[in-house]
């Protein structure tokens, strides 16, 4: 399993990231802890939260992944052991990325977390309110503070980048070294537009929706199958002939590896240019075991082009 650096930054993870959405939402404390532990028993370090996840449950309080996070942070002790990305504004709010609430919100992730530092901390959409000189003049303090190791961009396009970097550049500031943006076999263009800039500019990628809500786990192939989880409804707009295509591609790749198809998903995601890795989420020890094996798996160049033909 061949690590790998996050653009031109000191960080090097494994070939995935534990998604941290589902805790506080579809994943309680306790199981929580039960899949962190099983993560990195499995050899990988990173783990994506934010602090708005999962804030769109009623009567949640703030941050309840991070919390879970940093609970199981203090209670296992391995801070050193791990990467820890998250996220300043989650909810696309008025001002997210001004310098104040850059600094208030890094504090009460800091403290949720129960650590000094965060290792990769994202803007987590873009801010048209606040300048790229001041949202990276904040990191910059941050940085300086040793309370953010290295930045990164989450749902920017190829000229927001481009424009952060030139900022970075004429202001000495420090610039974004990795981007998420939305990935899998169905969803494409959003990444594939920023492809080139980032293998130009040795920028790393860090990519979410990688099993589309749960849709390339095969578990859904009609709508009478969308009740099996609280995300079905979100997965009801990938049930059209390509989707179908996907589905049947993956169903034949996997029977001929003896994986599933949620694996092979992964598989085609980490063996694409500029990925550094995908971002996946677990509800259980289980589906860990299945992640894991699916960032081992190795896809041949046929099996690559029989998926990247079903969702062209």
């Amino acid at each position: 399993m061949n690590r790998r650096p996050l653009g031109r930054s000191e960080l090097v993870i494994e070939p995935l990231v534990l998604g941290g959405n589902v805790f506080g939402w579809t994943v309680d404390e306790t199981r929580g802890f039960d899949i962190l532990d099983a993560f990195v028993e499995e050899g990988f370090t990173a783990i994506d939260t934010a602090e708005g996840y999962p804030n769109w449950v009623p009567g949640n309080p703030p941050g309840m992944s991070e919390t879970i996070i940093g609970k199981w942070l203090k209670a296992r002790g391995n801070r050193d052991k791990v990467h820890i990305f998250t996220k300043v504004n989650s909810g696309k709010k008025p001002g997210g990325l001004k310098a104040d609430a850059i600094k208030s919100s890094v504090e009460d992730s800091l403290k949720r977390l129960q650590t000094d530092y965060i290792d990769l901390y994202f803007s987590h959409w873009p801010d048209s309110e606040a300048s790229h000189e001041e949202t990276l003049e904040a990191y910059d303090v941050l940085i300086r503070a040793g309370k953010v190791r290295v930045i990164g961009a989450s749902n920017y396009t190829t000229e927001m980048m481009e424009d952060a970097q030139q900022t970075s550049i004429v202001k000495s500031l420090p610039r974004y070294e990795v981007v998420q943006p939305r990935y899998n076999l169905y969803d494409r263009a959003e990444f594939e537009a920023l492809r080139d800039y980032l293998v130009k500019n040795e920028v790393g990628a860090v990519v979410y929706y990688s099993l589309a809500s749960g849709f390339l786990t095969g578990k859904y192939r009609s709508k009478s199958d969308l009740g099996q989880s609280p995300r079905g409804g979100g997965v009801e707009r990938y049930l059209d002939e390509k989707g179908l295509a996907i589905l049947g591609a993956l169903d034949t790749v996997a029977a001929d590896l003896d994986a599933t198809p949620a694996e092979v998903a992964l598989a085609w995601l980490i063996a694409k240019p500029g990925v550094s890795a995908p971002i996946a989420s677990a509800t259980s020890v289980e589906q860990v075991r299945s992640i894991a094996r699916g960032a081992r798996l190795s896809l041949s160049d046929d099996a690559v082009a029989k998926l990247d033909a079903a969702g062209r």
